[in-house]
């Protein structure tokens, strides 16, 4: 039977430790408050107050409920005040020498049978734990901000840690409502050493000016349903305090992609911490608020300066799921569309689908039936390449070959007219392969849509070092008319969503691989604790094993980084034919009926 804590302890009031405190006093329980100063016992209730306030506001909280629960936290500046408690957690920040100093005074003050946990993010408990004689009562708590609000804890064990002790507080934080994760002691756990690899690669790849801020951020929430973009949520958890997690990480690793990017260290120096110094990423109305306000380097909402070309007529060459969805795509915005296949039964075929989709979208009351039969009448098909010479924007949609693509792009070059722009919509292969099969480089540019593309908004506009300035912004321009929101970057691997989505996700399996953490809980913990739709692993599993061996590949073969060479365990399921939910066996089991 798992113990009963009854009277628990906080050490360290900040935003955190005033959450955890919360969290505590929310269930009954007696919680003892200690902060460095009168000054932050004074700062710790007021933090209290305003959060329960607005809890009550938001008809979580009753007003007598919130007067008990504040009823049940006593706040001083003693340690000595702990001494009766069976659990104390210290949420001091992010400094070893200090958690280790703190735990070592509690191990003095505390009777020997009480838990000690740490909520460090990052920081050995090991080593946190060696400064007690009593290293196996003590565990790693890491609650996520905001503590009242998110489930997740991840509970670290270490080498020492009584496997009781790691029993009882995972019964204890489930009592609380909430899902603990239990894993092993490495630095940045399950969620941050997946999360801040993801928040490193974003900042290089503002560092070395592939894309702004603003499409990185707009890629990842519109592309991946991430809650917010890479670059905004460094302003929120702070660049000071990310920095510090990746170098813990990078020291314990030695992995170059968590060598923290220069750019944090220079911008820290420059004290643009984020949110809270009201300036980072993106410049705030002000410290900790989070209403962004236009500065020197917000993108322009408009399409690129310069000429563009107009684009009536489109052609779409393929008649898979990609080709037809384009299709429906510009012909709902009015424009004309050819789609070209390879036969005419594949051609029927493909308009039928294009046909069931546009009456989906009536049925769900997103189409009129009058905008849907308008649709249909703009799109006709064809099997001749020369069906396509009026076309003002020629979007090859063939499968994810580059000798199929160029061979595509050679029958454009002979049949399009002087001008025309052509795009393919490739999701990895570089689009210059693609330019070089043709006469006319410049008129080529990547428009990769995102799957179903009548409902994804994102489209990257990749253009490449042949690619005419007016054609990208032709690209950039057309896209906002049918709807959907551009990104602009250059042509490299994986572009922004794949080149930033799958080391993550490779992180994943390498997490997995090496037993650091099952796939159930390592899917929890970026789904609970990072708000993501989905865990890395149900995602690879949606996607396609091999594609995503695919792509890694690609991506390994482009930057020759070794972070990014595809895990092993990919690429022997992949070999073993366990491919996803097409196949019914991925990194779970399908019911593929």
């Amino acid at each position: 039977m798992a113990r009963e804590f009854h009277t628990v302890g906080v050490v360290g009031l900040g935003t955190m430790g005033s959450g955890i405190a919360e969290v505590f006093a929310r269930t009954g329980l007696t919680v003892i408050g200690v902060e460095a100063d009168a000054a932050g016992v004074t700062r710790a209730r007021a933090h209290l107050d305003r959060s329960t306030t607005r809890a009550v506001a938001r008809g979580k909280l009753g007003a007598a409920e919130q007067a008990a629960l504040l009823g049940r936290i006593s706040c001083g500046t003693s340690l000595a005040a702990l001494a009766d408690c069976d659990l104390v957690v210290e949420a001091v920040p992010e400094d070893l020498p200090l958690k280790a100093e703190i735990l070592g005074a509690l191990d003095r003050i505390c009777p020997p049978a009480t838990v000690l946990a740490s909520n460090t993010s990052a920081l050995s408990v090991t080593e946190i734990a060696a400064h007690t004689s009593r290293p196996g009562k003590v565990v790693g708590t890491h609650f996520f901000n905001p503590a009242p609000v998110l489930k997740l804890v991840e509970v670290v064990r270490t080498v020492m840690t009584e496997p009781d002790v790691v029993t009882d507080v995972v019964a204890f934080l489930e009592k609380l409502g909430k899902a603990p994760v239990v894993i092993g002691d490495r630095a940045g756990f399950i969620a941050n050493a997946l999360l801040f690899g993801y928040l490193n690669h974003a900042v290089r790849m503002v560092e070395s000016r592939y894309a702004t801020r603003e499409d990185l951020d707009a890629a990842m929430r519109l592309g991946c349903g991430y809650p917010m973009g890479p670059l905004a949520l460094l302003d929120l958890i702070g660049l000071d305090t990310a920095h510090q997690i990746l170098d813990t990480m990078y020291h314990q690793s030695r992995d170059r992609l968590h060598a923290p990017a220069p750019l944090l260290k220079q911008m820290i120096t420059a004290g643009l911490l984020g949110r809270k110094s009201g300036r980072g990423f993106y410049t705030y109305a002000g410290p900790d608020s989070p209403e962004v306000v236009a500065d020197t380097r917000t993108a322009t909402t408009t399409a690129p300066d310069g000429p563009a070309r107009a684009v009536r007529a489109v052609g779409v060459v393929g008649t898979g799921t990609m080709a037809t969805g384009i299709a429906e795509v510009f012909a709902r915005a009015g424009h004309p569309v050819v789609l070209r296949a390879r036969t005419r039964e594949r051609a029927e075929a493909a308009l039928g689908r294009i046909r069931r989709s546009l009456e989906r979208a009536v049925a769900r009351g997103r189409l009129s039936a009058a905008d849907r039969a308008a649709a249909l009448d703009r799109t006709s098909t064809a099997v001749e390449f020369t069906a396509l010479r009026d076309c003002d924007l020629l979007v090859e949609a063939v499968a994810e070959d580059l000798a199929v693509k160029r061979a595509v792009f050679a029958a454009l070059d002979e049949v399009a007219r002087p001008g025309a722009v052509l795009a393919t919509t490739t999701s990895s292969l570089p689009v210059i392969e693609c330019a070089a099969a043709t006469s006319r480089p410049a008129d080529v540019v990547g428009l990769h849509f995102f799957n179903p593309a009548p409902v994804m908004k994102l489209v990257e506009v990749v253009d490449t070092i042949a690619t005419a300035p007016e054609v990208t912004a032709t690209a950039v321009r057309v896209c906002r008319s049918v709807g959907k929101h551009p990104v602009n970057c250059r042509d490299r691997a994986g572009f922004i969503v794949n080149a930033l989505l799958f080391p993550y996700l490779n992180d994943a399996i390498r997490m997995l691989e090496a037993h650091y953490a099952g796939v159930d809980d390592i899917d929890t913990a970026m789904k609970i604790g990072c708000g993501l739709p989905m865990g890395p692993f149900e995602l690879l599993d949606v996607v396609g094993l091999d594609v995503a061996l695919a792509i890694e590949r690609s991506l390994y073969l482009e930057f020759r980084e070794a972070g990014f060479a595809p895990a092993p365990l990919l690429e022997h399921l992949v070999t073993a034919g366990r491919l996803g939910r097409k196949t019914g066996k991925g990194f779970r089991e399908h019911d593929r009926g």
